[in-house]
């Protein structure tokens, strides 16, 4: 089965580097148009060159852009559409793994991570909306983490962001299901990326990223950590026709490590 996304014009947060970049790839290499969204511009010139290598057909357009900024979207969402003409495709993609005690989450923490994680989506949702209403043809991917169905001690604020989030798909799939707009989350589990990179690098360790990446991996049932391109592979196949039979739905990409189906 080949997944085409040919003729159809897809935003996405985050996409600078990590599942952002890796879905950015995949959707090109697939025949869409991709808007890569991201706050530094040094870091998307370098986005735009390695999608623009994989492309088949497709246009790629990078656009500097802060989501947990409404006048941003805003500003961002209108020149995406002067540069495709239409989005067919939302990832809300972009976020950060952010974890700590609830006693110590001050105001101002959580407000900052609800507008970059939740907010965000909001926004950009409501924006391309009546597009994809009026043209009877949609898909929404909100990305978000195991946490959001199984939240543990000291996972605050992202776990209650990203469960904000989950709740937000299902609402706007039983919205959008009458209109062909399809909305779905995939929850990021163990998978390797930059910020386990990051990860990796604050803790300091002298164990070499592969050896640590390995080591990660025997605790999930599958034996390993995931791929940024199988997740990336499993966004597409969503924002595909092939899966024009599935909305509401929130994945685990875990490898089976989720207590919560």
């Amino acid at each position: 089965m080949e997944v085409r996304l040919d003729g159809r014009s897809a935003i996405i947060t985050g996409a600078s580097m990590g599942l952002g970049l890796a879905m950015a790839k995949e959707f090109a290499a697939s025949g869409g148009d991709v808007a890569i969204l991201a706050r530094r511009p040094e870091v998307l010139e370098q986005a735009k060159q390695t999608v623009t290598a994989t492309a088949k057909g497709g246009r790629v357009a990078t656009f500097v852009c802060d989501v947990s900024k409404a006048d941003d979207i805003q500003k961002t969402y209108d020149g995406v559409v002067k540069a495709f003409g239409k989005v067919d495709i939302l990832v809300n993609n972009a976020g950060q793994s952010m974890a700590m005690p609830a006693e110590q989450i001050t105001d101002d923490i959580w407000r900052d991570d609800l507008e970059l994680k939740l907010f965000a989506a909001i926004r950009l949702t409501r924006l391309v909306w009546p597009g994809m209403k009026q043209r009877k043809w949609g898909r929404i991917i909100n990305v978000l983490n195991t946490g959001a169905k199984a939240p543990r001690a000291n996972g605050a604020p992202t776990a209650v962001s990203r469960a904000a989030g989950m709740a937000f798909m299902k609402v706007l799939a039983g919205e959008g299901a009458p209109h062909g707009i399809l909305v779905n989350g995939m929850l990021v589990g163990q998978i390797v990326s930059d910020q386990v990179a990051r990860r990796h690098a604050r803790e300091g360790t002298n164990v070499p990223f592969d050896e640590y990446i390995a080591k990660v991996g025997t605790g999930i049932p599958v034996g390993r950590m995931g791929k940024a391109e199988e997740f990336a592979a499993m966004a597409c196949f969503l924002c595909s026709d092939h899966a024009g039979f599935t909305t509401g739905t929130a994945i685990n990409m875990d490898g089976g490590a989720s207590p919560v189906v």
